[in-house]
């Protein structure tokens, strides 16, 4: 199985890490068994290294939501109104001279389809420097109001567009307390955590917890605040091994009935930027056999990359999952081929 697939990682691996950009770096991969598992460390890192997962938080919060689904405790189908005052939703979404904002359900919420902008990453040059240079924790409260002063891209489900952005899963972390009557890390904890018996994955919280440096071009940050007002959609922290533990679980029905998958089957494709990445219920689509690979793969990966370089996948071609991490913000396309290059060339 899997032939000398450990010398062809090895070679992409060490190729990877030799970009003056990345300090850091670890990789883990495994079948679903365990029969394969191979590992490589880069700058001290390694399987059991404490790194940000960033967006990959958000495979966490859909988890959440598909739980609480299947418990009969939400429905995708929810106007987003039944859970929030009416002044906090008046003017979240004026599109073209129409107001959505009492329109906008989970699923738009969950699938990226709400249309709604990404108020850091779409603010001004100022916005985008201050979230990266500047330390300071923002409420629920101030999200919803910078992002009330920017346009929507998009009335909710119109042309099978999904446009990648932050506040819908801050909205989701809202919804999933409302629900549960518990703050996140606790609704974490019972659904995720303790089944999966991770001890060292956590949302950040108290002041002496402790948060990894994140590497923006050549300089490493200390964002513990920024960290903290993110939970829902980035704040995660988690170590290879564990991240392993989890995306297994996600895609193998330890958590939720994974018939959801084909259920919600639906995917849409992302803004230009973040091409070529599809969106599903709560995690990421790339093909492997379109335009950007020349056609030379098969099959698609799936899970969730971080804004700061992690990366988690399940290739179901092969039966591989693909975690780890890269920890540099300044270049977003770096897990992205990476995964690429390594799910191409592993034969099963």
């Amino acid at each position: 199985m899997y032939g000398d697939s450990k010398t062809k990682i090895q070679k992409i691996f060490e190729k990877s890490t030799k970009n003056k950009h990345i300090y850091e770096s670890v990789l883990l991969i495994e079948n679903y068994s365990g029969d394969f598992s191979y590992q490589l460390g880069y700058g001290g890192k390694n399987t059991d290294t404490p790194f940000l997962m960033a967006s990959i938080t958000k495979l966490f919060t859909s988890t959440c939501i598909l739980i609480l689904r299947e418990q009969g405790k939400l429905s995708l189908d929810d106007k987003i109104a039944k859970y929030f005052e009416e002044d906090t939703l008046s003017s979240l979404h004026i599109y073209k001279g129409q107001e959505y904002s009492k329109d906008l359900t989970l699923s738009h919420l969950l699938f990226h389809t709400s249309g709604l902008p990404d108020a850091i990453e779409e603010g001004s040059n100022k916005a985008r420097r201050r979230a990266i240079y500047k330390d300071r924790q923002i409420s629920i409260d101030e999200t919803i109001m910078k992002t009330k002063q920017l346009k929507p891209h998009f009335a909710p489900d119109i042309g099978k567009r999904a446009h990648y952005a932050n506040i819908n899963f801050d909205l989701l972390r809202k919804i999933i307390e409302i629900v549960t009557d518990s703050t996140l890390e606790d609704v974490y904890k019972q659904f995720i955590f303790d089944p999966l018996g991770l001890k060292n994955t956590y949302l950040p919280i108290e002041e002496d917890d402790f948060v990894p440096n994140v590497y923006y071009k050549d300089t490493s940050f200390y964002l513990p605040n920024s960290i903290r007002s993110i939970s829902a959609s980035g704040g995660c922290i988690s170590t290879a091994r564990e991240l392993m533990i989890f995306i297994k679980a996600f895609f193998g029905g330890r958590l939720f009935n994974k018939t959801v998958f084909h259920e919600l089957e639906m995917d849409n494709k992302l803004q230009i930027a973040m091409s070529p990445i599809h969106y599903g219920a709560g995690y990421m689509k790339i093909s492997l056999g379109g335009l950007v690979t020349l056609f030379m793969g098969k099959g698609e990966l799936l899970g969730h990359l971080g804004s700061t370089g992690s990366f988690a996948f399940y290739y179901p071609a092969s039966d591989l999952f693909f975690v780890g991490d890269v920890n540099q913000m300044a270049k977003p396309a770096l897990p992205v081929r990476l995964v690429m290059r390594l799910a191409m060339s592993i034969k099963s």
